[in-house]
C-alpha cells in the first residue's frame, strides 16, 4: 500500500471508529449520563451549555470529516465506472468524465437516455444496444441527420 499523509491516515481510523458500534454506544452513554446529571445540576444554563457546545464542536469536524470520506469514495466510484465503460464494447465512451458537465448538460443527457430507456422498454430483443453511439449510427443508416446531444466533451 502506497504512503498515505498523516490526515489521510488519522481521517481513515476516525471514520472507521466513529462507524463502529462501540462509537455510538459511547455517544448515547454521555448523552444518557447528561440527562441524569441534570437534576444535580439543577438543569442549569451550564448543564445545557455542556451538551450544546460539546455536540456542535463533534458535529462541526465530523463534517469535514465525512466529506473528504464522500470525495475519496466518490473519486473512486468515478474511476471504476470509468473502467467499465472503457472496458465495455457497447458503452459509449463520452460518458467518461461526465461528472465535469454542467448541471444543465446533466439534465439534456438524462432527457436523452429517458428516451433511449423509453425505446429499449418498447423493444422485444433485450439484447439490442441503446447508447448515444449505436442511436447516432442508426439514424445515420436511416439517412436521418442524428440529433446527438452535445456536451463540452464532443
Amino acid at each position: 500500500m502506497k504512503k498515505q499523509n498523516l490526515f489521510e491516515r488519522i481521517s481513515n481510523q476516525i471514520t472507521c471508529w466513529t462507524g463502529s458500534p462501540w462509537a455510538f454506544i459511547i455517544a448515547l452513554a454521555t448523552v444518557i449520563i447528561w440527562g441524569i446529571t441534570g437534576p444535580l445540576f439543577h438543569y442549569s444554563d451550564t448543564w445545557q451549555l455542556v451538551i450544546n457546545t460539546g455536540t456542535t464542536i463533534v458535529t462541526f469536524l465530523m463534517v469535514f470529516l465525512i466529506q473528504k470520506t464522500q470525495n475519496k469514495d466518490s473519486k473512486a466510484i468515478q474511476l471504476k465506472l470509468n473502467e467499465l465503460l472503457a472496458a465495455s464494447r457497447h458503452a459509449s465512451n463520452r460518458m467518461v468524465d461526465i461528472e465535469d458537465l454542467t448541471e444543465a448538460e446533466l439534465d439534456t443527457l438524462r432527457k436523452y437516455y429517458q428516451k433511449l430507456s423509453d425505446e429499449a422498454e418498447k423493444d422485444d430483443d433485450i439484447h439490442k444496444s441503446h447508447s448515444i453511439d449505436s442511436a447516432e449510427k442508426l439514424a445515420e443508416e436511416k439517412g436521418q441527420s442524428p440529433r446527438s446531444v452535445k456536451t463540452s466533451h464532443d
